[in-house]
This record gives C-alpha cells, sequence and structure tokens, in this order.
C-alpha cells in the first residue's frame, strides 16, 4: 500500500518544517513547498536519515498557475494527497499612515489569497475522494487587530472566513477543515530577535513561554487525527503563562 501524502504549503523553517517531520515519522510521504525551496533540503535530508520520505518544491503560492501545477505534480507523481497545511504568513508591522497600497497588497496575497488557492486546490482533489484535510495556520492577529496590524490583521480574518466557510461547505462532504490560532510567540530566531530589538534579554524568558514549533506540530498531528463524530474547527494554541 502506497504512503498517505501530506502537502505543507509554507514549510518555513519552524512550524512548517516541523509539521513535515512529525508527518514523515508518522508514515507520511511529505511533500513541502515554499519559494525558495532549495532552502528546504536540510529537513528533507533529515526525514530521509530518520527513515522517511520528503520532497521539496519551489512555489510562489501567490501564483495561480504554480499552485495549480504542483497539486497536478503531486497528484501524478506521488499518488493522492490526505491532508495539506497552509502556512504562510506575512507577519508585518507598519503604522497605518506608512502602510502603502502595495504593502497592504502584498500582505493580502500571501495571507488570505494564496490560502484561497491552496484551499481551493486541494478541495478539487479532496472532494471527489470524500476524505481528507485542509487547515490553515492563524494568529492572534486572526482574532483582534493591533496597532500597526491593519495589513496583517485584515489578512489574517480574511484567511479565517475563508476557512469557516470552506468548513462549513465541504465538512459535509468528509474533508476536514481546521483553522489553528497560534496566539503567542514561537521560538524561533526571528522572535528572539524581536525580543532582544525590545530591550528584553531572550535568554531571561522563563522556560516553555515561547512555543516549541514540535508542541505545535504535534497538536496538528492530533487535530488530523480525530474521530470524524467530533471534529473540531478552531484550536487556538497558547503556552500556560501567556494571557489572553
Amino acid at each position: 500500500m502506497s504512503k498517505p501524502i501530506a502537502f505543507i504549503v509554507g514549510a518555513g523553517d519552524y512550524i512548517g518544517s516541523e509539521v513535515a517531520k512529525k508527518f514523515a515519522k508518522e508514515g507520511y510521504l511529505v511533500c513541502m513547498a515554499r519559494r525558495n525551496g532549495e532552502k528546504l533540503a536540510p529537513v528533507v535530508e533529515e526525514i530521509k536519515e530518520a527513515g522517511g520520505e520528503g520532497y521539496s518544491f519551489s512555489m510562489d503560492a501567490r501564483s495561480e498557475d504554480e499552485v495549480v501545477d504542483l497539486f497536478a505534480k503531486i497528484e501524478k507523481d506521488h499518488g493522492p494527497i490526505n491532508f495539506v497545511l497552509y502556512n504562510i504568513g506575512g507577519n508585518v508591522n507598519f503604522p497605518i499612515l506608512e502602510t502603502t497600497s502595495r504593502v497592504f497588497r502584498k500582505v493580502w496575497e500571501m495571507a488570505c489569497f494564496a490560502g484561497f488557492l491552496t484551499g481551493r486546490e486541494a478541495a478539487k482533489y479532496m472532494v471527489p475522494r470524500g476524505e481528507g484535510s485542509i487547515f490553515f495556520t492563524g494568529a492572534t492577529a486572526s482574532k483582534r487587530g493591533g496597532p500597526g496590524y491593519a495589513a496583517f490583521a485584515s489578512a489574517k480574518f480574511g484567511l479565517c472566513a475563508l476557512a469557516q466557510s470552506m468548513a462549513r461547505e465541504l465538512g459535509p462532504k468528509n474533508i476536514h477543515v481546521a483553522h489553528l490560532v497560534i496566539d503567542a510567540g514561537v521560538d524561533t530566531a526571528w522572535v528572539r530577535e524581536r525580543i532582544a530589538a525590545s530591550g528584553r534579554d531572550p535568554e531571561s524568558i522563563p522556560e516553555d513561554t515561547l512555543m516549541n514549533p514540535a508542541s505545535i506540530a504535534h497538536n496538528y498531528w492530533q487535530l488530523h487525527n480525530q474521530s470524524k463524530d467530533a471534529w473540531t474547527f478552531e484550536l487556538d494554541l497558547r503556552p500556560f503563562g501567556e494571557k489572553f
């Protein structure tokens, strides 16, 4: 029997890569895409060294033609895609008076429009088969806008609405659509740099108050394996010490 296939769109260095490694560990053939696919070589190698099977691709998720073509390629070369994760962010902070139309449009394309393209193509293949999961990574900005986040929050609100509409439409067709709100800082080099820039020492942060990407991946795996008589649409994740 061929392996089930997971496709991670926006397989960055942290959450996306950890989800890929988790699914590969559980026996999935994992396909990963980002704009510079060559940057995924270390993840592919780690998956292979652990006995798994992983492939990397370059794709601009804002390009309809590239998204359509890569879905078709994976389905043709590897088989039916069972799990799709849309994991692209676009987190930028610009005061409203400094938010140009170009910035606003680019953030919307990354954090919302590309999610639509990914979700639609995933549904195109899953609906006729009557099974599959389509997950979208959200953020604190999916639920509330903050100062300087007009572009990012509006795009993430839109992605949440897209996911909700798809869940209501596709759930009865046995397609599990879920939206995951990552409501905290994730333990990444970028987050630690921002903490340092704010004047705080990243090393002074109490243990387990930044989210471990591997812990996030574990939750994605559990959600994908829920019994369909008790599906979750929205799951919010945060460390024990995070206020909300």
